[in-house]
């Protein structure tokens, strides 16, 4: 698997409500493409995708092809992300202290 797959596999809308179908529990492709409101084969090639970017296994229940998701991958991601979370959270706290010391100018104003 490489980054670039990886990142290829969930920039598709279609892949990325797949994935989220897929983190509450092992699907078939029927299932799936009913889910994502997808033609099977739209959902079988999507899900192609998916395994080579090492996100989805499958395996062969019977006449069924069960597919569930890895997330490996998904927390090589996450710590990839590490690193700008921390920046935007830094960039918010900032804004946040700034923010408490500027006088309030949303008091109501008094009638006579």
């Amino acid at each position: 698997m490489s980054d670039a797959a990886l990142w290829a596999a969930l920039a598709d809308p279609h892949r990325r409500a797949v994935v989220a179908l897929l983190r509450t529990g092992p699907r078939t492709v029927g299932e799936i493409a009913q889910a994502c409101e997808l033609s099977q084969p739209s959902a079988s090639k999507h899900l192609k995708v998916l395994r080579e970017a090492g996100l989805v296994r499958v395996r062969q229940e019977a006449q069924r092809r069960v597919h569930t998701l890895d997330p490996a991958p998904l927390a090589a991601l996450d710590a990839w992300l590490a690193p700008y979370r921390k920046l935007w959270g830094e960039s918010l706290d900032a804004l946040g202290r700034r923010l408490d010391t500027r006088p309030d100018t949303t008091e109501p104003t008094s009638k006579d």
